[in-house]
């Protein structure tokens, strides 16, 4: 399919009249945020999974009532409509031709907790690890942990009957849902909640869509012949959530006698109808304690088969989980230091796969017990484990569960087009013939030509089993239906389970009626009717599917729209190829804990995720939008507030790095609009600082200072009048090293490679950095380089960019040749030498050396301390400290050496866990961004920062987080050079 053609099929179809007039009569009645733009229409054509499907609009209600008026409507209008919350769904239930509503930007409220009962009432849009964080205060939480814990909803959890690791302790979320209330199709309230006692006949007798219901599905679950179809035919594996869960109205069936479980609950029914049979606005689920204490034995193999043989063995010493980790994961996981670090805390040497199995107690001695026995059990049983290694604090357990909950993305890191699929992955079988089931696949795949990929749950039975296809091609493509099909088929004379948590959505669907069988399936069919009569709600979904092979993310009439890269994407294979990275996960959406993706955080839209902006660039690319939508200002809207954090490099698994994209977007889109007045300022910040400084800078600062001026400066440049500019320096950093004379010579040389900001504008830094250098022993040499590129990175101007690459290879080539470190204060600056320098000169085969060489400040000083040869004359203490870390820092290197290098002068040091400051550069002095930045902010670093009792230092090693912590706080933030210069010359 051409570009042409895919355009005329997508963007340029115009809405049908009934959704029209749909659209308008909801807009009048709610007054609510709805679209149906091309662009909002295209984020939320994707979840996590292999499909793309155009919806019709997007909705976000604000309240219950407007939720109530959009289904109501929609049925009056015969309009299909889809609720979901955070779309990282595997199987492609959270995509369809239908009105999405995105549920999770306003109906995301915790609404009661019974700490007695153990219960919380919550709304379909909360998020599961903001909800375990509120629980914990009373040693609570939800009991279910799917990996997509930090960015999934309750509604989507409960929708899609997700599990998780702890699945063998806390069951299915089936197991913990006690009410539900939802509008039913037609849009009249309902409340689904246990019946006994004669309340069924009570319903039975109510008027509408509710009454009907009840008479309808009463009926059809007490006829003798189609309860035996539902005991006889329903997989009698408990992990299971695929088709809908009749069986748990049904006694006498698997599920039915769990004590959780009241005879008639059509809470039950709707737990994993994804969305197909009615829409939820409040759930009310059991909760379960905190466990007090853990630990987790790491039993390491040589081969698959024998771990996979084990799990039966294993679990006779009653672990609470036990996950696989297999080579191919392992590998990838090396190759990401967010990721890395974490591994190689718990796995020893090189083995083919590990079962990382946890034990829970109430004390260390209890513990410790229970992993001695595993030894000894798997000892006496000839288990062939190579080694078993243990995490035992609660540090080293989150190294496990990090690195274990990144398994999918980090299977998705694989440069190309063959990647490892979902779509046969959420099988489960008993335990006893995991090995044999796992074989087999790899077999029969082997045999089409195909790798697999493993990960996850070996304690339930259920081995995420990812073929690695290149569905660009139409023979791969064919081998989607072969693979499940054999799948099927083997799970059927297993007794295995389909769907075990991911769900059904299109990936399964199409084959419910062949797996369960025909008379099984049509009382599925049936549910779905008495329901939905009119077929509205997630249509296509569970029943009445369409081939899996439909609306492919990629097929074989995929194609882009390639034009010269003018950055270097090879490694990617294209700048198209790096931003198919993005597989969809969304955990670029996490607002929990880490850095990225801070515009998201703050903003709560799709379009400012990381896997927002990829999916729009790539329909740009690939005709989905027109290609002209590429270089738009719409495009460069939903790409201003990436603040190039870098954040999305490490810590999305898939390792989407959008500030490089962006650097390559913003190269195209000024090649065709021009470059801006401000963008060649701020690039150039580096000539003008040196003009500005020294004679000139009392007259600059005092201009620069003048309420008109900033004024003026905000209305034609758009420079925020509420920010402070910085002011330059009288006497510049290299003038202070020029001036004052010859030091004695150790012979240990190190290069400080001097940044603008600290050397004209910020030079106390720069200096205090060359005294304590010096005062470890060495002689420090200036490179004389012009800029490093950052200012004109950010801006997109790549020649100019690449000429300062140049000029710095030029500059420290000699000395990282030398074999001279190459120390940087500025941490932006500094990883340029280790990141961009690739991008920019990837010809250039002196990069590597130089980036070899080049350290950060903290990191030079604590490789000093960790070899024993740092020798620094300590006179005070610098005491309590609070650590910020830089995005970049964070992102290449991590905040370790800063924590190293300050406790090496005696600091207590805490680090807040502040995701970025938001000033990111030049970002937090334009003023359109000027709101935005602060709540950054605002989110955890200047409260941290206020909070700070006066007898803690403040330290963060970039310069925006200084300023940023200046302008929100009015506390002076110190440099770590600073912060050890005290330490070693206090207030002389």
């Amino acid at each position: 399919m051409s570009v042409a053609t895919a355009e005329s099929k997508t963007t340029a179809k115009p809405l049908p009249e009934r959704v029209r007039d749909y659209l308008a009569e909801l807009g009048k009645r709610t007054g609510g945020d709805i679209r149906s733009d091309s662009f909002s229409r295209v984020l939320y054509s994707t979840d996590a999974s292999i499909y793309q499907v155009m919806p019709l609009a997007v909705v976000f209600p604000r309240d219950v009532e407007e939720l109530q008026a959009g289904v109501e409507l929609a049925a009056k209008h015969g309009v299909p409509i889809l609720p979901r919350t955070g779309g990282s769904s595997l199987a492609g239930q959270a995509v369809n031709e239908a009105v999405v509503f995105d549920l999770t930007r306003h109906l995301n409220r915790l609404l009661e907790v019974n700490t007695d009962e153990k219960w919380a009432r919550v709304e379909p849009g909360m998020v599961l690890d903001p909800l375990n964080l509120q629980l914990k205060q009373y040693g609570l939480q939800f009991g279910p942990d799917p990996a997509s814990s930090n960015r999934a909803a309750i509604g989507g959890i409960i929708g899609n009957n997700c599990t998780g690791s702890h699945s063998i302790v806390y069951g299915m979320a089936a197991d913990h849902v006690l009410e539900t209330g939802v509008f039913l199709s037609d849009g009249s309230r309902a409340h689904f909640g246990p019946l006994e006692n004669g309340s069924l006949t009570a319903k039975t007798q109510l008027n509408g869509l509710e009454g009907k219901i009840y008479r309808e599905l009463a009926s059809l679950v007490e006829s003798p012949k189609n309860r035996a179809v539902i005991r006889d035919n329903t997989p009698k594996h408990w992990r299971r959530c695929g088709g809908y869960n009749l069986d748990r109205l049904v006694p006498g069936s698997a599920s039915y006698m769990r004590p959780q479980d009241p005879r008639f609950n059509l809470a039950k029914l709707l737990c994993g109808s994804e969305g197909t049979l009615g829409v939820m606005h409040e759930i009310k689920v059991n909760l379960v304690n905190v466990p007090e204490r853990s630990t987790i034995a790491v039993i390491h193999f040589d081969q698959l088969y024998a771990a996979l043989s084990a799990v039966p063995t294993i679990l006779e010493t009653q672990p609470t989980a036990i996950e696989l980790l297999d080579q191919m994961a392992m590998k990838l996981c090396r190759g990401v230091r967010e990721f890395a670090r974490p591994l190689s805390n718990f796995v020893e040497g090189s083995p083919n796969c590990v079962l990382m199995t946890e034990f829970t107690g109430t004390s260390d001695e209890e513990l410790a017990d229970k992993v001695e026995r595993l030894r000894a059990h798997l000892k006496s049983q000839g288990v062939p484990a190579t080694a078993v290694t243990e995490a035992k604090s609660l540090s080293q357990q989150a190294d496990v569960w990090t690195v274990r909950k990144a398994g999918l993305g980090l299977l998705m890191s694989m440069k190309g087009d063959y990647k490892p699929l979902p779509f046969i992955e959420d099988a489960a079988v008993p335990v006893e013939h995991l090995a044999d089931y796992v074989t087999q696949i790899e077999e029969f795949c082997q045999g089409l030509g195909s790798q697999v990929a493993y990960y996850a749950h070996a304690s339930a039975g259920c081995l995420h089993i990812r073929p690695l296809l290149n569905v660009k091609q139409a023979v791969e493509v064919a081998k989607l239906p072969a693979i499940s099909d054999f799948s099927v088929k083997l799970l059927k004379g297993y007794g295995g389970a389909l769907s075990s948590e991911h769900g059904d959505g299109r990936s399964r669907s199409w084959q419910n009626e062949k797996f369960y069988g025909p008379e099984l399936y049509g009382l599925y069919r049936r549910v779905k009717q008495i329901f939905d009569p009119h077929n509205l709600l997630n249509p296509g979904d569970i029943v009445d599917a369409p081939p899996m092979t439909d609306h492919l993310r990629y097929g074989a009439e995929y194609h882009v729209h390639v034009e010269p890269d003018h950055v270097d994407f090879s490694e990617d294979q294209g700048f198209h190829r790096a931003v198919e990275m993005c597989n969809g996960a969304g955990i670029c959406r996490k607002t929990t804990g880490g850095t990225m993706c801070p515009s998201f955080m703050v903003t709560q839209e799709e379009e400012h995720s990381t896997r927002g902006r990829a999916n729009l660039l790539r329909a740009g690319l690939s005709g989905l939008l027109p290609t002209e939508s590429l270089t738009s200002d719409r495009m460069y809207e939903a790409l201003d507030l990436c603040i190039e954090c870098k954040a999305c490099k490490s810590e999305c698994p898939s390792s989407v790095d959008m500030a490089k994209i962006k650097f390559e977007f913003l190269a195209r889109y000024y090649e065709k609009n021009g470059v801006p007045l401000r963008a060649r300022m701020m690039a150039g910040i580096a000539r003008a600082s040196r003009i500005c400084s020294g004679p000139l800078a009392p007259v600059v600062n005092g201009i620069a200072g003048n309420g008109l001026v900033r004024t003026m400066l905000e209305k034609m440049l758009g420079i925020s009048r509420q920010r402070q500019l910085p002011r330059f320096a009288s006497e510049p950093f290299t003038t202070w090293f020029k001036h004052r004379g010859p030091q004695r010579a150790t012979g240990n040389q190190v290069v400080l490679f001097n940044d603008t900001w600290n050397t004209y504008n910020y030079p106390e830094v720069s200096i205090a950095a060359t005294e304590v250098l010096e005062a470890a022993g060495f002689d420090v040499l200036l490179p004389g380089h012009f800029c490093c590129g950052r200012p004109m990175i950010s801006k997109g101007m790549v020649n100019q960019a690449r000429r300062a690459a140049r000029d710095c290879v030029e500059k420290l080539a000699p000395f990282a040749e030398q074999g001279i470190p190459i120390v940087g204060l500025e941490p932006s600056c500094l990883l340029t030498l280790r990141d961009e320098l690739f991008e920019l000169l990837p010809d250039e085969p002196r990069t590597a050396k130089i980036a070899e060489h080049s350290l950060l400040f903290e990191e030079f000083i604590a490789k000093l301390a960790s070899e024993g040869t740092l020798d620094l004359k300590v006179q005070q203490a610098v005491g309590k400290v609070l650590l910020h870390g830089h995005c970049h820092q964070k992102a290449l290197v991590g905040t370790g050496p800063s924590k190293q290098a300050l406790a090496a002068v005696g600091a207590e040091v805490e680090e807040v866990d502040s995701g970025c400051c938001g000033m990111a550069g030049s970002f937090g002095y334009e003023a359109e961004h000027f709101d935005v930045s602060l709540a950054m902010g605002e989110r955890r670093l200047l409260p941290a920062v206020r909070a700070a009792g006066v007898d803690t230092t403040i330290v963060a090693a970039g310069v925006s987080c200084r300023q940023q912590i200046k302008h929100g706080t009015g506390r002076s933030a110190l440099h770590p050079a600073e912060a050890l210069h005290g330490a070693l010359f206090p207030k002389r």
